[in-house]
């Protein structure tokens, strides 16, 4: 259910489709509160507000109509709705307020009654509003307060200044993802867990359902529109656990990224109350032995750093078409992924990477939060685990990276216990405790390194020593932290803008265009020469603001040939020429 002519009006969460829901991106009344006053003046009972703001566009982007790149102590936003009838029938009166990210720290109101909080701004989080309805008009209020320069919240790469500077970026403000109305049943389908059984050809599922105790759940899986299996569970509890064997085999794979349809009914006894309309991949990734391995095949990961920022909309892309294109971007350079950078990508882009196999890493904001502060536990914990559980069914996310670039005055046990945490969900991925600086010994799967070195001869005889099984630092602040690092998760990032010499990039700026070509090419041929890579991260895909090493410009402009990146970055690798020698000469075409 849509509202008139209004922005981002696609479904949100494609992992977890009901057919009655009401999009409220809009038009909505807006007030900036830097006094923090708003409670004491009545904000939450009002009819109305200063300004006008369109949401999901936060107020410092162009796309909002506000355009104030000031700090903002705490934000306002109220608008009224019409509860549609049928929400109102029996057996329908659940209805959840959704909202996609809201910086920071949010409360919302509904009819001036306060239905919640939530601290954090990068997680999805709903409410049940159902008690604080009326029928017909309805107004529902929300309150961010955001507070940056405190260190003690994750910011990614918002700037802790008045202005950007270096790797830091205008600031985003409250509501920055979708907000949207969800009608269920009293007994619905709340969460849903998908972990893919290759060895089984079974994907193995288990739903969290709201007041479903003693109903049964089932599980039907299809592809390309032909059923591929069924299976049914009894809530016990409220948790539905099953194994759903598939009469199909059909691996998500980069070249053939096969998507599985899913449909849940929950029902009481024969009568239905809930359906939810889902997809899963079925794929396996493992780091092992240098290696990464997807589906038991040796996979060499060539990665393109993505920080998800737009000239017009900052953290939220103008359409749906712009996160796709983004993906396709990267593609055109011939990667098969990203590293998803600084940043909690919305379920959107990853629906998009599960569709077109393209492999993704998991990250959180951590920048502007001091991870040595008591203060990260409670800031950081809740909203990182509640990223992992929102985004664990994606097949297209390969691994995790919560923490990067993390100080050498981090608090050790924090980082061990956010690596276990992880993996306490989530078994089925490798995880980086704090990637490119300060690792916590015999914590993380992979031991990866950010290397800028633009100088092709120290960068050649580095990965030459590396290959002879010679340790490199890996620790920008611990030149002491030797290893052997497989994964070059950061490197390149060759300054070059045809019109702007006032950006930066790493290194020394290239005289000309061929110069700058010529640097990124052999950089990264040089990571393919050495047998002990097995995946590469190039920074970056756009140009951020001042920031000015992207492959493209800000505006999506490609800086050189697709056709030339791609030629080189699509090079077999050396560990993939030595797998192809013995794929040949075990017989596996």
């Amino acid at each position: 259910m849509q509202i008139g002519n209004i922005p981002r009006p696609e479904y949100p969460r494609p992992q977890m489709v009901r057919d009655d829901w009401m999009n409220l991106n809009g038009e909505w009344d807006f007030e900036i509160d830097n006094a923090l006053s708003g409670r004491e003046r009545g904000l939450p009972d009002a009819d109305a507000l200063s300004d006008k703001i369109i949401v999901p566009f936060c107020p410092e982007s162009r796309l909002s109509g506000i355009g104030h790149t000031d700090f903002m102590q705490a934000v306002w936003y109220t608008r009224t709705f019409d509860l549609p009838a049928p929400w109102q029938r029996e057996g329908r009166r659940t209805v959840l307020l959704h909202i996609g990210a809201c910086d920071y720290r949010t409360e919302v109101w509904i009819n001036g009654q306060s239905v919640g909080e939530h601290t954090g701004g990068y997680a999805s989080f709903s409410f049940d509003i159902s008690p604080c309805l009326q029928e017909g008009r309805n107004r529902v209020t929300i309150c961010a307060f955001d507070n940056v320069r405190g260190e003690n919240q994750p910011a990614g790469k918002q700037s802790a200044k008045y202005g950007s500077f270096g790797c830091f970026y205008t600031r985003t403000t409250g509501i920055w993802q979708t907000v949207w109305l969800e009608n269920t049943s009293v007994s619905f389908v709340d969460e849903l867990k998908l972990t893919p059984c290759l060895e089984r050809n079974s994907v193995i599922l288990e739903a969290v359902c709201r007041r479903a105790h003693g109903f049964t759940l089932t599980a039907a899986a299809a592809i390309d529109g032909k059923p591929a299996g069924q299976m049914r569970a009894v809530v016990v509890g409220g948790t539905a656990r099953m194994e759903l064997p598939l009469s199909e085999r059909r691996l998500w794979t980069p070249e053939s990224p096969a998507l599985f349809s899913l449909q849940l009914t929950l029902a009481d006894g024969d009568a239905p109350v809930d359906t939810v309309k889902s997809y899963f991949g079925m794929r396996e990734i493992v780091h092992q032995d240098g290696k990464f391995f997807l589906n038991g095949k040796p996979v060499f990961q060539r990665l393109v750093l993505d920080q998800g920022y737009y000239p017009d909309g900052l953290y939220t892309a103008p359409s749906d078409a712009d996160l796709e294109a983004d993906i396709l971007r990267g593609r055109a350079m011939g990667f098969n992924g990203a590293r998803l950078h600084e940043k909690v990508f919305e379920e959107r882009y990853l629906y998009h990477c599960d569709r077109l196999g393209y492999m993704v890493w998991g990250e959180h904001a951590n920048w502007g939060q001091q991870t040595c502060r008591p203060e990260a536990w409670e800031n950081f914990m809740p909203e990182w685990l509640a990223v992992v559980k929102r985004d664990y069914n994606h097949p297209a996310i390969v691994g995790w990276c919560p923490i990067n670039e993390s100080h050498d005055t981090q608090n050790p046990n924090f980082v061990r216990f956010l690596v276990e945490l992880t993996k306490a969900y989530d078994g089925t991925r490798p995880v980086i405790d704090a990637s490119g600086w300060c690792h916590v010994k015999d914590v993380m799967d992979i031991l990866d390194i950010h290397d800028y070195e633009q100088d092709l001869e120290i960068f050649r005889e580095r990965y030459g020593d590396l290959a002879k099984g010679q340790p490199i630092a890996c620790g920008c602040y611990n030149e002491t932290d030797t290893g052997f690092p497989t994964f070059v998760s950061e490197y390149g990032g060759v300054w070059w803008s045809d019109a702007d010499r006032e950006g930066w990039g790493y290194g020394t700026r290239p005289a000309t265009k061929a110069e700058a070509l010529e640097r990124l090419c052999r950089l990264t041929e040089i990571l393919l020469a050495c047998p002990a890579v097995s995946a590469f991260c190039y920074t970056q895909l756009t140009d951020v603001e001042q920031e000015q090493n992207g492959l493209y410009t800000y505006d999506r402009v490609a800086k050189f040939p697709p056709e030339v990146i791609t030629a080189v970055v699509s090079q077999r690798a050396v560990i993939e020429t030595e797998n192809f020698k013995q794929d040949k000469e075990n017989g596996d075409n």
